[in-house]
């Protein structure tokens, strides 16, 4: 297979390298790829993360030390101009530049030494999906390689079966719930986290209406008191040291009348394929909950592929 040997090849190159920091540039859903990203890196590599910003880049002309740091930029186009300054500004100041893209033509993978295709195909719809998931995917395959973890290379191996099973999930009930809500919540910790924070993005996008995720830590504290009767909340739950926290949530939530649905653990409200591989589980989530935005968005009468005021390719500088 031609991309196990690019994930091989980039590993053995970022391994010699030994980076002490890496460091994720990207918007939008490529951003919570990066979030998502930052936790497997942090629990299987040892190493500290960061979120980068690229108006240190376009805005601010600063010119940060970036020695030892392996900067990660995740796009599925590869082509907003922020995110190629961003890129070019590491590489001057030191850093091993790593583009993890759809488009291994795009300026983004042209800046970079190194590119992670994540060969998802063409995504023809607006409010990305599919390339979200295997940004994910690609870039967890790589930790493993780098980190020799068999064990997780054998369940990210898995993944393709497991994508397949959970399509025919019915998350129907939060669906309905929010065909009529007029703001929704997603949450999850550690590994969950960034998904979480995906799935209350394309709320926004695909179904119009405020949408906010968080960590199921955070949600017990201030946001709690937004939450009410006409508020569903998503939560992810993993089979990790995360779940026992989620399941507290979900029962003092249920307990206040608040609309809750759990995906994941034996207590799941959602159909779900079995726990796994915390590592793996909240990427496979991600599929049946867009598959429940696009029948909530149809329901409303919008056209989730085609939201307002959105283009597939977000210039920003």
């Amino acid at each position: 297979m031609r991309s196990r040997g690019i994930i091989a090849e980039v590993a053995a190159k970022v391994a010699a390298y030994q980076p002490g920091l890496v460091i994720f540039c990207g918007r939008g859903s490529s951003g919570h790829a990066g979030v998502y990203l930052r936790y497997v890196v942090e629990t299987r590599l040892g190493l500290m993360t960061s979120a980068a910003a690229p108006s240190l880049a376009t805005i601010y002309d600063a010119q940060p030390n970036m020695a030892d740091a392996l900067f990660v930029t995740v796009s599925q186009s590869g082509r907003s101009p922020d995110l190629v300054a961003a890129t070019e500004m590491a590489r001057k100041q030191g850093a091993l530049t790593l583009a993890i893209v759809n488009d291994v033509a795009s300026p983004v993978a042209l800046a970079s030494e190194l590119v992670l295709p994540i060969e998802a195909g063409p995504e023809r719809a607006v409010a990305a999906t599919k390339t979200v998931a295997l940004s994910m995917l690609a870039g967890a395959r790589l930790v493993a390689a780098i980190a020799r973890d068999d064990g997780l290379a054998t369940a990210l191996d898995g993944m393709p079966e497991r994508f397949a099973a959970v399509m025919n999930g019915d998350w129907s009930a939060w669906q309905n719930a929010l065909a009529s809500a007029p703001v929704g919540f997603a949450a999850g910790r550690g590994y969950a986290f960034g998904p979480a924070r995906e799935i209350a993005l394309k709320l926004m996008e695909t179904l119009r209406i405020p949408a906010l995720g968080f960590s199921t830590a955070e949600l017990r504290h201030g946001p709690r008191a937004a939450l009410g009767p006409s508020t569903p909340v998503l939560i992810l739950r993993q089979n990790d040291g995360t779940a026992a926290g989620a399941d507290v949530l979900a029962d003092d939530l249920r307990a206040d009348g608040i609309p809750v649905f759990v995906a994941g653990g034996t207590r799941s409200d959602l159909p779900w394929i079995g726990d796994r591989d915390p590592i793996c589980d909240p990427i496979a989530m991600l599929l049946p909950a867009y598959k429940a935005l696009e029948g909530a968005a149809r329901a409303r009468g919008f056209d989730p592929d085609h939201p307002p005021h959105l283009s597939k390719v977000t210039r920003t500088l």
